[in-house]
């Protein structure tokens, strides 16, 4: 079935995200008893609140996106290029730039989004933060009173599963056994908020994203049984 999907069709995506204080104590005293109250499970009693906030940057209630890349296939003829994208920075104008994006550019019936565990994550991700910040969340993210087979996403880590629900293949494993150039470089996502807030090193993460980005197209392509992407069909723009 995806074999039948034209690739011009298809946003890949990956984000980014970071606890939205630099430090615990930079909350509220409401906000500090909420996080405890919402961790509390996965906590347990080997963290204290205060420890585990190093890891708020996965829930958008206590979390915010710092970067958004995308990319998308320009076939024609037999040139294949793959144009690679960000929005970095603010958050509210992040958002209001890939909103732009797909109400512009990604807004037909035809048009589908991709991500790896993108259905799990980074849309509801983008989609509460966007109710956060106060922006429309545009059609391609608003799945109210959608019924499954009209979601306009795709997900690489959904459709490696094959119905087995249970099942969580990450990223960097998926591509080492797809034998796609491993999309990692000097980061992994548990150092993002430490490049983030203390090195200020927001190109750094931005290229960590877009390497994830271009990594959940290839892995598409694997998935097609089609040619990998290689370094010169790739364009940063």
């Amino acid at each position: 079935m995806i074999e039948k999907i034209n690739l011009n069709n298809i946003l890949f995506l990956d984000i980014e995200t970071v606890p939205e204080e630099e430090n615990f104590n930079s909350l509220d005293a409401e906000m500090q008893s909420l996080w405890d109250l919402k961790t509390q499970y996965q906590r347990k009693d080997d963290f204290t609140p205060e420890e585990f906030y190093d890891r708020a940057g996965i829930w958008a209630e206590f979390g915010k996106i710092i970067c958004i890349s995308v990319g998308y296939f320009t076939i024609k003829g037999d040139i294949r290029n793959f144009r690679v994208t960000s929005f970095f920075g603010d958050e509210k104008k992040i958002l209001k730039d890939f909103n732009n994006l797909l109400n512009n550019h990604f807004n037909q019936p035809q048009h589908l989004l991709c991500g790896h565990n993108a259905k799990e994550f980074d849309i509801p991700f983008i989609a509460r933060r966007m109710i956060i910040n106060q922006i429309a969340i545009p059609d391609k993210l608003n799945l109210f009173g959608k019924k499954p087979w009209e979601i306009p996403h795709l997900d690489t880590l959904e459709l490696w599963k094959f119905g087995d629900y249970k099942h969580f293949t990450s990223l960097k494993l998926l591509t080492k056994i797809l034998g796609v150039p491993s999309p990692k470089g000097d980061i992994d996502g548990s150092q993002v908020a430490h490049v983030f807030y203390v090195e200020k090193d927001i190109d750094r993460i931005v290229t960590y994203c877009e390497k994830d980005t271009i990594a959940v197209a290839q892995i598409f392509l694997r998935l097609r049984r089609e040619d990998l992407l290689i370094e010169e069909e790739i364009i940063h723009v």
